[in-house]
């Protein structure tokens, strides 16, 4: 019940205010459009001062964990590359060309399998 008349004093100020903001517009049009773009111009000093100061710190942070990223690129991509095939024309013309053979992949030496207590489960097959 108190949530419902909550809701009542809100769409209270809020058709106070559109009913304010059409008398403003109609009787005094050129205080109204001065006040709006002081509003305007007010709103966005307020965000520059707050992204120069907060949010550009935040900022700086992704930048650090950023460098480490790719770093670690860097070295995973040097750990995993694939030797470079011979650029020389005359002796792959002159080797008889045999289509290359599918390579099974590697288990990725990094994942492995941890292998825990898993609750055996009822044969349903037995009831």
């Amino acid at each position: 019940m108190g949530r419902s008349k909550f809701s009542i004093v809100i769409y209270l100020i809020i058709g106070l205010a559109v009913v304010g903001l059409f008398s403003q517009l109609l009787g005094n049009t050129a205080n109204f459009l001065t006040n709006i773009l002081l509003m305007v111009v007010v709103g966005a000093a307020i965000f520059g001062l707050l992204y120069f100061f907060v949010l550009r710190k935040r900022g700086l942070s992704n930048t650090d964990d950023m460098k480490k990223y790719k770093q670690a690129v860097k070295q995973s991509k040097s750990k995993y590359k694939q030797p470079k095939k011979p650029s020389n024309v005359a002796t792959a013309s002159t080797k008889a060309v045999i289509p290359p053979k599918k390579k099974r992949g590697k288990r990725a030496s990094h994942l492995r399998v941890i292998e825990g207590n898993k609750p055996k489960g009822k044969d349903r097959a037995s009831f």
